[in-house]
């Protein structure tokens, strides 16, 4: 999934992003990139973003 599309469909994860330094979830780049993309550009582990957010997204299920 796109960055863009994982804030769409999870509102609550904008937060987790903004956490790991990705500020731009909302950017015109978020609607290409995935998260592993995003990730690695932005020197984060893209396996524990993934981590977070699947526990930001868990605690609101």
């Amino acid at each position: 999934m796109t960055i863009g599309e994982v804030v769409v469909k999870w509102p609550e994860t904008a937060g987790t992003f903004m956490e790991w330094g990705l500020h731009c979830y909302g950017c015109a780049v978020a609607k290409f990139e995935n998260i592993e993309q995003g990730a690695q550009a932005h020197g984060v582990d893209p396996d524990k973003l993934v981590e977070a957010l699947n526990d930001t997204v868990s605690k609101t299920d």
